[in-house]
């Protein structure tokens, strides 16, 4: 792929770190703050990046299995999670090679459309299981996710940008 001029050339990404990254936005997801309508869901804001900079690495698959244990620690439809993350894994790993190609703000604004409908479907899904409405304020989490994409952009790409081996000779 050609890259934009000024950008930097990354390294690898290391399989533990992304695999700690997704068990950090997990956790913070399952604080017992109290689920708020209007709170980021940390762990689709991670699997969302993986998908986007790591598509062979983080697929569907896995964002199903993450989508079934916040159904069961949620005490949800069995399934509401995990459907809602497997289209937005799904959809993230279909738009990722003209993602990469746009400022991070500017991706931003590209994934809020993704945010917004995974919180959708959640909503849809927990609608027709008879759940009371949480009220408007939900669609400050897509938001919410969308102006967390910067930071988790800085955060998680900050192990590949250091140099292998920094030294007098070689400043890459």
């Amino acid at each position: 792929m050609i890259m934009r001029s000024g950008q930097q050339l990354l390294l690898p990404a290391n399989p533990l770190f992304i695999w700690a990254s997704l068990i950090v936005a997990l956790l913070l997801n399952m604080l017992p703050l109290g689920r708020v309508p209007w709170m980021p869901d940390f762990l689709v804001l991670v699997l969302v990046f993986w998908n986007v900079h790591q598509p062979l690495r983080i697929g569907i698959g896995l964002a199903f299995m993450f989508g079934l244990v916040m159904d069961v620690q949620q005490s949800s439809l069995l399934g509401q999670h995990a459907l809602s993350y497997t289209a937005l894994s799904f959809f993230a790993a279909l738009i990722h090679r003209r993602l990469l190609w746009f400022t991070v703000p500017s991706q931003a604004l590209q994934v809020l459309p993704l945010f917004a409908v995974a919180h959708g479907v959640e909503f849809i899904i927990r609608m027709i299981g008879g759940g009371i409405f949480p009220g408007w304020i939900m669609l400050l989490a897509p938001l919410g996710e969308a102006l967390l994409w910067p930071v988790a952009s800085v955060l998680l790409l900050a192990p590949q940008r250091r140099a292998p081996d920094p030294d007098e000779n070689r400043p890459l």
